[in-house]
């Protein structure tokens, strides 16, 4: 055993590393990223096993599914709104099984620090109804992901664990054991992962019966733990994942300790949440994310003779991410002693396109062939250019998921908006652009896509792009974009005339047009010349 110092998603990837994984497949997203990027590390220092970056979630899914089938343990990682985009595979793999074991990892974005939502991936695993573990330290990061292995060959599905940013992008000391070996190659019976009907039917029945195993294991792990007060029967706390840190912290201060059940994996050890509920008048549920436990206990008329409190009675809030001091609060003590910051002043530093960004100099040229144009919309995706919807450009107008701008300025277009224009990046295009923008292509629609071609996937550290160059002006060609349409721009202060003049004449043009900006990160370039 030796021990490590690691961020949350490094000790997920190792515990994987070493329950010996054949494979893993990731698309990039934060707070999930570092999760790959340690594999990559660790496969390229001797290990032998795939890690790479795939096109999309669904992809990179169905990539370790196949792994799975072949009897060798995989990994798909991604961050919460990924899963929405995995979300066809991971629910069909709950019916099919895995073969060899399948571990998906979703870290959530509780404050949404770069997110979209805040949506809760605990969810995905009820609503699929397999199993979950949830971690509330760095050690059981490593160690579930470990056992996750092992408990989805000895139930034969895919096992989830979710994390989330706080615990994901922290850093702390892991006691590490020896690594097992990977497995061999196995085949199993082929009509479990055929999903015609009657298989579909077969196999849902197999999961349904599975479910009260699940209930037994999670009441056997000794990762959940029931601590009784005898003194003390007022309050019991049930407290998940990294809540559960949080509930520790608070309650350092010393003082009387109420009686608290630990949820560490789901679904939930219902003879111990049973056990606490007998022995105390009221339970506060601290989870940080969505009130899953406390619905689920909650029910339509909760329990009889006993208060249950949480985020639905207003003790936690039900938006932000949680805090010792939030949690201090619920439990009725006194506000940590803080320093008093003064007169001092923090200056507001919202996110920002880097110093030199390409992206800069597009939009200042799109919004330039813009102005006197009433009635424009530009719908935009997900990258480093949605920051264009802040001052000093504020140039979109909306932004939604990945691969949306394309298909929103098609609606636009059919709802009458001209010029409606599409801004996506070379890695988002990739990713899901390419179905959109085929429909638009064959519909010849009223509008204009620009592509911002930095040859990266910029915003969550440089990971590789699969369209990108001049793989990419044959994609747009193979889509069905009319040649003559299908623009290229170097966007650099020196061309701002010329570029504007292009952008103007495609945004005239009555049908589909794409200009596709193309010049490298100016963060990869850094990185080059560094090395």
């Amino acid at each position: 055993m030796t021990n490590e110092i690691l961020l949350g998603d490094e000790a997920v990837a190792l515990g994987a590393v070493h329950a010996g994984i054949s494979a893993a497949y990731s698309y990039p997203g934060t707070p999930a990223s570092e999760i790959l990027e340690y594999l990559i590390r660790a496969s390229e220092g001797g290990r032998k096993f795939t890690a790479v970056w795939s096109v999309n979630e669904k992809t990179a899914y169905e990539e370790a599914l196949g792994v799975s089938f072949a009897g060798k343990r995989s990994m798909v990682s991604f961050k919460h709104v990924g899963l929405n985009v995995a979300a066809d595979p991971f629910m069909n793999s709950a019916i099919t099984g895995a073969n060899g074991g399948l571990v998906v990892v979703s870290a959530d974005d509780p404050g949404m620090h770069s997110s979209q939502n805040e949506q809760d991936s605990r969810f995905y695993a009820q609503f699929a109804q397999v199993f979950c573990f949830e971690p509330s330290d760095h050690q059981e990061a490593y160690d579930m992901t470990r056992q996750a292995f092992d408990i989805s060959e000895e139930l034969g599905f895919p096992v989830m664990v979710r994390m989330v940013t706080r615990l994901a992008h922290s850093r702390s000391s892991v006691a590490t054991r020896e690594a097992r070996a990977q497995n061999g190659l196995r085949y199993g019976d082929p009509k479990d992962w055929t999903l015609l009907p009657a298989n579909a039917r077969r196999r849902f029945k197999l999961l349904l019966e599975k479910q009260a195993d699940m209930v037994k294991l999670s009441e056997s792990l000794p990762f959940n733990k029931l601590e009784l007060n005898p003194k003390d029967r007022s309050l019991g706390v049930i407290a998940s994942g990294i809540a559960y840190n949080y509930l520790r912290e608070s309650l350092a201060g010393g003082g009387p300790a109420p009686s608290v059940l630990k949820i560490a994996s789901y679904p939930l050890p219902e003879s111990m949440i049973a056990r606490l509920f007998e022995h105390v008048d009221t339970a506060l549920v601290i989870e940080e994310g969505y009130p899953l436990i406390e619905r689920e206990l909650k029910g339509f008329f909760g329990i009889p003779g006993k208060a249950l409190k949480g985020k639905l009675t207003g003790e936690l809030p039900l938006t932000g991410e949680l805090s010792p001091d939030i949690v201090r609060k619920a439990l009725g003590l006194a506000p940590l002693p803080v320093r008093d910051a003064g007169d001092v002043k923090l200056a507001n530093r919202p996110p920002q396109l880097c110093a030199g960004c390409p992206h800069a100099d597009t939009v200042k040229a799109l919004n330039k062939a813009l102005e006197g144009r009433s009635g424009s919309n530009v719908f935009s995706d997900i990258g480093c250019y949605t920051l264009s919807a802040l001052p000093p450009y504020s140039a979109i107008q909306t932004c939604v998921c990945m691969g949306a701008s394309i298909s929103m300025a098609r609606g636009g277009s059919d709802a009458g908006v001209r010029p409606s224009v599409a801004v996506i990046g070379d890695s988002t295009f990739a990713h899901s652009g390419m179905t959109p923008l085929l429909s638009a292509a064959a519909a010849d629609a009223d509008m204009t896509v620009m592509i911002f071609d930095n040859a990266t996937t910029a915003m969550t550290g440089g990971q590789p792009s699969y369209g990108t160059g001049e793989n990419l002006l044959k994609i747009l060609e193979g889509l069905g974009v009319k040649k003559e349409h299908i623009r290229t721009i170097e966007p650099l202060p020196k061309n701002l005339e010329k570029n504007v003049r292009i952008i103007k004449e495609e945004l005239d043009h009555k049908g589909l047009s794409v200009i596709v900006a193309v010049r490298e990160c100016v963060q990869e370039t850094r990185k080059k010349r560094r090395s």
